[in-house]
């Protein structure tokens, strides 16, 4: 079931914050980034991050689009 909802994404980084942690990269299936891509925020923050979009970051976070098509994960430092 594909995450389609940008409130849900910026949940999941509560909740790493709230456990201290720092996220490093988002690992995003293709359908699910297509699906994020049509809400306005998410598309306005990630088009504007960067020219090339193989270096494009959400809330300044970089973003990694795979091959799996439901994957959302997100990469954290301790």
């Amino acid at each position: 079931m594909p995450i389609n909802d940008i409130n849900k994404l910026n949940t999941i980084f509560s909740e790493i914050t709230a456990n201290n942690k720092k996220p490093e990269k988002i690992l995003i299936g293709y359908k699910v980034y297509a699906e994020l891509m049509k809400d306005r925020r998410f598309f306005e923050k990630v088009v504007g991050s960067a020219m090339d979009p193989n270096k494009r970051t959400y809330n300044n976070i970089k973003i990694k689009v795979t091959q799996d098509d439901c994957q959302l994960e997100v990469k954290c430092s301790v």
